[in-house]
């Protein structure tokens, strides 16, 4: 049985963050139905595994997982304007922060790393 699930990653610390990717990346391989949103110091990676073209994180792109990214997060971090200049999705719905209330609208699981 297929699930729907929703990582919300919000840990600046690289191997978390990296678990959270092989994680939703596996799940989708699996045939479930998986977003990532970046939130929180998560922001940051977003940028430096762009940079240093991280191959997980491409995977996870490659693969349309990112939902978006955080925007009072990413401003707050400092990254905002080089997100901004990439294709992926910025949400600030929620007083500048992506809302989780939708996703459970439409049955999805919200994890949290």
């Amino acid at each position: 049985m297929s699930k729907k699930l929703v990582f919300y990653a919000f840990q600046g610390e690289k191997m978390c963050f990296t678990h959270l990717l092989i994680n939703a990346i596996d799940m989708k391989e699996k045939g479930h139905d998986v977003k990532i949103v970046i939130e929180g110091k998560a922001t940051k990676l977003a940028k430096e595994f762009l940079e240093e073209e991280n191959n997980v994180f491409k995977n996870t792109i490659d693969l349309g997982l990112i939902d978006s990214i955080c925007k009072a997060c990413s401003n707050q971090m400092g990254v905002l304007e080089y997100l901004e200049g990439t294709d992926l999705p910025i949400n600030g719905d929620l007083h500048g922060h992506p809302p989780m209330e939708p996703y459970l609208s439409e049955g999805y699981q919200i994890v949290v790393l």
